[in-house]
C-alpha cells in the first residue's frame, strides 16, 4: 500500500470553526476552508505531541514518517456563514492581572480592555481525505480514536459535531468522498436533479482537470514552537465537481452518516 492510496476520512463540522490566516493586530481572519496548518496542529494535539516537537518525524514508526508527508483532499459540504464576534480581554482584572504595554508595565485600568474582531466560519462542514504513509495513518487513527487533547476546529472553543473519524483507515478514501460519503449540503437538491455541483481543494494539480485555478497559501507549517512559529506557502487547486444527488444526506445528516458507517464497518469486518 502507497501514501497516495491509503488514509482516513475525517468530517469536520460544527457550529464555529476557524482556521485562521493572518491576524493584523486585533483583526483574525479566517479561511474559507481548513488550512494545513490547522488540521496538522489538531493531529499533533491528538497524538499529545509538545509545540517544539509537533512536526518531528515518529521516529518509533517505521520509516520514520512525518505530518509533512500527508496530503490532504477537502470537500465542502457546506461552506458555512461568516460570523464576527466583537470580543474585549483584559478589562476589569486587578491592577497585578491587567495589561502589558509594549514596554513590559501594566497598562492603567481605563486603558487595559483591549477589543478585537474574530471572524468564524458558522454552521460550515467538510470532509477530509487524508492519505500518507500507511504506518503514520494508522498511528493517527489511534491518537484520534484516544486523543491526548480534545480535537478542535482551529480555535480551543470550536468543538466538532460527531462523527469527526468516518471509519477506519482504508484504500483510496478519495473515490470515498467522490462516490460514497454522504453530503451534507445547505439546501436539498431540486426534484429531478442528478448531479450537484460540489467545491474540492487539492494539494496537487488535479489530473482530470488540467486547467483548474490555484490560489497560494501561507499555512505549511515550519515550526509550531511559540515565538518562533512560522509558515511557508504553497498552492492548492479548486475544482467543482459533480456529485450524485443521490449522497444527500437530508436535514439530519448523522443519520445518513450512522448508515454509512454501519453498511462500511459490514462490508469491512472479516467474515
Amino acid at each position: 500500500m502507497t501514501s497516495t492510496d491509503y488514509g482516513l476520512l475525517l468530517r469536520l463540522a460544527g457550529p464555529l470553526s476557524a482556521y485562521g490566516t493572518h491576524a493584523v493586530s486585533t483583526y483574525r481572519a479566517t479561511h474559507q476552508h481548513p488550512t494545513r496548518s490547522a488540521i496538522t496542529g489538531m493531529l499533533a494535539a491528538a497524538a499529545g505531541r509538545p509545540h517544539h516537537q509537533a512536526l518531528s518525524p515518529f521516529t518509533e514508526l517505521p520509516g520514520q514518517p512525518a505530518y509533512h508527508q500527508l496530503q490532504f483532499t477537502i470537500r465542502t459540504d457546506r461552506p458555512g456563514v461568516l460570523h464576527t464576534d466583537y470580543h474585549v480581554t483584559g478589562g476589569g482584572y486587578p491592577r497585578h492581572q491587567l495589561l502589558h504595554t509594549s514596554a513590559g508595565a501594566r497598562r492603567s485600568p481605563n486603558q487595559s480592555a483591549l477589543p478585537s474582531h474574530r471572524l468564524y466560519l458558522n454552521d460550515a462542514a467538510f470532509v477530509l481525505a487524508l492519505t500518507g504513509p500507511p504506518a503514520l495513518i494508522d498511528a493517527i487513527a489511534d491518537h484520534l480514536e484516544h486523543p491526548h487533547y480534545a480535537p478542535y476546529l482551529g480555535r480551543r472553543t470550536c468543538v466538532p459535531d460527531e462523527p469527526l473519524v468516518l471509519g477506519p483507515p482504508r484504500p483510496d478514501p478519495v473515490h470515498h468522498l467522490l462516490h460514497h460519503v454522504p453530503l451534507a449540503l445547505p439546501t436539498p437538491p431540486s426534484p429531478g436533479t442528478r448531479t450537484v455541483p460540489v467545491t474540492f481543494w487539492w494539494e496537487t494539480p488535479p489530473a482530470h482537470q488540467p486547467h483548474a485555478t490555484y490560489t497560494e497559501l501561507a499555512d505549511q507549517p515550519r515550526d509550531f514552537t511559540p515565538h518562533t512559529r512560522h509558515h511557508s506557502q504553497r498552492r492548492i487547486w479548486r475544482t467543482t465537481e459533480h456529485l450524485p444527488a443521490r449522497l444527500y444526506a437530508g436535514s439530519r445528516p448523522q443519520y445518513a452518516l450512522a448508515a454509512y458507517l454501519e453498511e462500511d464497518r459490514t462490508c469491512t469486518e472479516p467474515a
